[in-house]
């Protein structure tokens, strides 16, 4: 039963990483926590685990056939999240799995805020400012 709701998990993810665009960890991690009760810290590890080749040969496989990949930007900023990574991870291993759970909390309610408040494109007018 455990192996299909995992299997489950990782459908469902996957198809709201397809769809949104959205890291799967910020949707993998709570997943993990509430519903396999998995520590904070396994539930981080397990995610990158998991996400890393699906989502470096998935989703992008698409964007790629349409030519909505700036590679550029991409590699640079790969290096930067390879670099920014390593440095997050060292910084979380080291952080109490409720300390760690509250700062991934926080994050998330941070960036529901300013998606929220995200103007439309018709609130933007030519000249790029906001107003609304």
């Amino acid at each position: 039963m455990m192996v299909l709701v995992v299997i489950l998990l990782g459908l469902a993810i996957g198809v709201l990483v397809g769809l949104m665009g959205v890291g799967g960890g910020i949707l993998l991690v709570p997943a993990l926590v509430f519903l396999m009760h998995m520590d904070q810290h396994l539930a981080q590890g397990t995610s990158l685990f998991i996400l890393l080749p699906p989502l470096g040969l998935g989703a992008l496989s698409v964007y790629w056939r349409r030519r909505q990949v700036d590679l550029t930007a991409g590699i640079l900023s790969a290096v930067g999240i390879l670099l920014g990574a390593d440095l997050g991870g060292r910084l979380a291993v080291h952080t109490a799995s409720r300390d760690l759970k509250g700062i991934f909390g926080l994050f998330m309610m941070v960036a529901a805020v300013l998606l929220w408040h995200k103007p439309t494109p018709a609130q933007v007018n030519p000249a790029g400012r906001n107003d609304g």
